[in-house]
């Protein structure tokens, strides 16, 4: 099983404007984990080594219809990505970890921004935030969302700016072939 990212992914965090992303050229190839099969769920995991997330950039990312300003640039590193795909009822569940590291040009390097949620085909709500998926289609085609609760890095300013602890949404659209 492979998951490929694609445009038209948005990021939310407290009361910002959501960040509109085109994460095309992102994914990476799933382990089907051994278990009893169980009315076509599989259960998968992606590995943190071969699986990529494209960094929002200036070129893939525009937060009020404008594109990131050049030199900023937000990259993440995948932890875990697991859970089930159902081709049944067309829901997926995965856990997904990672940390977000905000960069300004090559001089200032913000703490990482822990990021752990519930990635799912579903509805989710928080406080500030709802979403919807979209099951899996039979063309492959789905949109995860999730919600996450961003804790303080220890750094004042961006601690600050961002509101943190603060209420993130993510919204991805995907191909699972």
């Amino acid at each position: 099983m492979y998951l490929k990212s694609l445009d038209e992914c948005q990021l939310k965090i407290g009361s910002y404007p959501k960040f509109s992303y085109n994460a095309v050229g992102g994914g990476g190839k799933a382990t089907l984990v051994p278990t009893k099969k169980t009315n076509n769920k599989r259960y998968v995991s992606f590995s943190s080594e071969t699986f990529s997330i494209p960094p929002l950039t200036s070129q893939t990312t525009k937060f009020l219809s404008l594109p990131l300003p050049p030199g900023i640039k937000i990259s993440m590193s995948m932890d875990k990505l697991e859970g089930s795909v159902d081709n049944n009822s067309g829901e997926v569940l995965l856990e997904f970890e990672s940390k977000f590291v905000l960069s300004i040009g090559s001089v200032i390097k913000f703490p990482d921004l822990l990021v752990k949620t519930l990635l799912q085909t579903g509805q989710v709500k928080g406080q500030l935030h709802q979403g919807k998926g979209l099951s899996l289609q039979k063309n492959g085609k789905t949109k995860l969302v999730g919600i996450a609760i961003i804790p303080p890095t220890g750094n004042k300013f961006l601690d600050t700016f961002l509101g943190l602890p603060n209420e993130a949404l993510a919204e991805l659209q995907c191909e699972i072939q």
